[in-house]
């Protein structure tokens, strides 16, 4: 199946349902499962090995402790990986079950029903993948000494994705994103150097430097498209304790002739904002005419109704989320619920990770509120490549509007 799913704590007071279970995944090719017929010898198996397991599948209804409890009290030890429900839920069951699992600090990515059916388990192992690509440490980070380089000998270098209106069919906002290129020609990623970044209070640096090489690309990128939009960076949680970042910003683009309001500032939900120093540079931000944007949502511990009290102009739905959502009742429902708190709050929805024509089609519902990003449309471009795309994807484009005049 997938190398990353390791382990897999299978909870159910049922025998038949366990041994239903422990087959699925075996076929799967998942090479240890670990099944439990009660909630408290869960509870006590993952205290005794926090980080043992990938993923817990527990059902909801069982004496003694249910299913809710322990996830509860998952997140009181902070287990970090998955949460699998497998129940038949309905859609208020489903959405309140996130919300509570969410300030629990738990990673619920899912419900399958019973009788459980290979192909839902399949696809919540793939959604375990995605979740461990963000949970996960990098492999094979960079050194410091060649990060040093890097920066030095500014090899820190924007690649561009976009973000689709497919109601209009035009890119509304672009995403840059951090490359290193190195003399010989190498693509470092950014799970490579990002948190070694991190870990030296180098990430300023990095940020300035794809700041400046980024918004004096600027004016050729607006040409290729003929048309407006909007320019978006990724923050570090850790950039906004520093309270004199919305000036350090402001100058940047004051000296390449942009205003605040053509940017959008990315900041990711894997870990939660909360010190005072973080909220008041989100409001600070938001104050100068900066977007601000929550990245990632699904992997982290923003529940839908903090939404409606925090800053934020644009929600990111992780690919955790989006991936196989055309089948996903879980994913489904949240995704509802964010279209409904963007309709009330005037929040902008970017639908992140599309790879499949499936989930596509599904996420067209909702396309005069959702923004669709993902390799399906086009992927992280260096600045020539995303231009020739912009061209191509106008011509494609006003093509497709003349043949239905």
């Amino acid at each position: 199946m997938t190398k990353l799913a390791r382990n897999i704590m299978v909870v159910d007071d049922s025998k038949a349902i366990l041994v239903v279970m422990e087959a699925i995944l075996n076929e799967l090719e998942v090479p240890q499962v670990t099944t439990c017929l009660s909630a408290q010898e869960a509870l006590d198996k993952v205290k005794q090995s926090p980080f043992l397991y990938d993923a817990v599948f527990t059902d909801l209804n069982m004496p003694e402790m249910d299913g809710m409890e322990l996830i509860r009290l998952l997140g009181d030890i902070k287990y970090t990986g998955a949460i699998v429900i497998i129940s038949e839920m309905d859609i208020k069951v489903i959405d309140l079950a996130a919300d509570l699992a969410k300030k629990s600090n738990t990673h619920l990515i899912g419900n399958i029903s019973k009788p459980v059916q290979l192909s839902q388990v399949h696809t919540l192992l793939k959604k375990l993948e995605h979740l461990a690509y963000h949970i996960e440490k990098p492999i094979e980070p960079i050194s410091e000494s060649q990060l040093l380089h890097a920066i030095s000998h500014n090899e820190v270098t924007p690649y561009y994705q976009p973000k689709v209106n497919r109601h209009t069919n035009k890119v509304q906002s672009v995403e840059v994103l951090a490359r290193i290129m190195t003399e010989k020609g190498d693509i470092i990623l950014p799970e490579r150097f990002i948190c070694v970044a991190e870990e030296l209070d180098l990430i300023n640096l990095i940020t300035f430097q794809l700041f400046e090489k980024a918004t004096a690309d600027f004016s050729e990128l607006k040409n290729s498209l003929g048309y407006m939009f909007k320019l978006a960076f990724n923050l570090s949680p850790c950039q906004l304790e520093d309270l004199s970042c919305p000036d350090k910003l402001a100058l940047i683009l004051q000296l390449n002739n942009l205003t605040p309001n053509e940017i959008i500032l990315e900041i990711t939900e894997q870990h939660a904002l909360c010190s005072n120093a973080q909220l008041e540079t989100l409001n600070r931000l938001r104050i100068r005419g900066f977007d601000i944007s929550l990245d990632d949502f699904g992997i982290g511990f923003t529940n839908v109704n903090q939404l409606k009290t925090l800053p934020f102009t644009e929600v990111k739905i992780d690919r955790t989320l989006i991936s196989h959502i055309d089948t996903d009742q879980f994913s489904q429902v949240i995704t509802s619920s964010l279209v409904n708190i963007a309709i009330q709050r005037d929040i902008v929805i970017v639908a992140e990770g599309i790879e499949r024509i499936e989930e596509l089609e599904y996420l067209d519902r909702f396309k005069e509120f959702i923004l669709m990003q993902g390799f399906l449309i086009c992927g992280p471009k260096a600045k020539q490549d995303f231009t020739r795309w912009a061209k191509s994807w106008l011509q494609m484009t006003n093509k497709s509007s003349r043949s239905q005049r």
